[in-house]
């Protein structure tokens, strides 16, 4: 007898009682343990006897029948849940979903500048902080703002809540405290660590004619609540910066300057695992969104020192 439909509304119970789901996300559920339970059926398997096979067989099926990869992995994602709780019922001694791989789904490559793009915006700021009168301070800023987040690639939350005692380290590396409080060290470029030593100085200076808080815990201090400068207030700053610099402002974001930190980095020889380090990546799967980046170079390694690719030039 199959007791898979009264499993299914055991489980969905379950899930409302004692993990508080939202009645989408049961409804969600449901449907997709239907669907697959209408499958097996055709194979003659009760959901709850299904084996590995039998549910690589249904996400086979979902693939032929054109189902999106994000499709398929919200119904592994349902028979994992389901498989969980008939294990911790004990009503199986295994769960069959353990082996399966979760479809792929396709990452879109990351938006990122050239490095003349870049040469242009830190040249820009960097004469921008040079000019005298009102301002300078936040002009400084910017410049130490856009110098940092390039050479170091660090997320746009992280270098607006640098503190201030980074002013009192060794200039050539940086301490940066990334996600779950894990940190990282990352060495600095000499452009980046002049910077920073003039904005360190102004600021220095502002603190004690009380232009800005003397006790702020902050490199970049800001009257704000959180007591340091907002990230969509640098995100704006960015974009009219590079304005400034003749450069298109529609696809510019801090963000945008990480992942060129990254993609030229791989660009001129870096290794992956050394770019997962920098940029704080816990995964290396998530630093190979620029594996397309080494593609290129590598392509071009072959044709540049490959004897074969060498003799087909010399021939045309």
């Amino acid at each position: 007898m199959d007791l898979s439909a009264a499993q299914v509304e055991a489980f969905l119970e379950m899930m409302s009682a004692e993990r508080g789901a939202a009645p989408n996300t049961l409804a969600s559920y449901g449907r997709d343990l239907d669907d697959v339970r209408a499958f097996l059926k055709g194979r003659r398997v009760a959901l709850t006897a299904a084996k590995s096979d039998d549910l690589r067989a249904y996400l086979s099926h979902l693939s032929d029948e054109g189902f999106k990869a994000s499709s398929q992995a919200r119904r592994l994602s349902a028979l994992r849940q389901f498989f969980k709780f008939l294990y911790a019922e004990g009503l199986r001694t295994d769960d069959p979903t353990s082996v399966l791989d979760a479809p792929r789904k396709g990452r879109p490559l990351p938006k990122t500048m050239g490095i003349d793009a870049v040469t242009r915006l830190l040249a820009r700021a960097e004469a921008e902080a040079k000019e005298e009168g009102d301002g300078r301070l936040q002009r400084l800023r910017m410049h130490a703002l856009v110098e940092l987040l390039y050479a170091t690639g660090m997320r746009v939350s992280e270098l607006v809540s640098l503190p201030v005692t980074v002013l009192a380290r060794d200039g050539r590396f940086l301490v940066i405290r990334g996600k779950g409080g894990k940190e990282r060290l990352v060495p600095l470029s000499r452009t980046a660590e002049t910077a920073v030593a003039s904005y360190g100085r102004a600021l220095a200076e502002a603190k004690e004619t009380g232009r800005e808080d003397p006790d702020s815990a902050f490199l970049f201090p800001s009257a704000g609540k959180e007591g340091f400068l907002p990230r969509q207030v640098f995100a704006r700053d960015l974009k009219g910066l590079a304005a400034r610099a003749g450069l298109s402002t529609a696809s510019l974001s801090p963000h945008v300057m990480r992942h060129a930190f990254a993609s030229h980095l791989l660009a001129n020889g870096a290794d992956l695992r050394a770019v997962q380090e920098l940029l704080g990546h816990a995964d290396i799967s998530t630093t190979q969104i620029y594996t397309h980046v080494l593609e290129e170079r590598l392509h071009s390694l072959v044709q540049t020192h490959h004897p074969l690719a060498k003799q087909a030039k010399n021939k045309d």
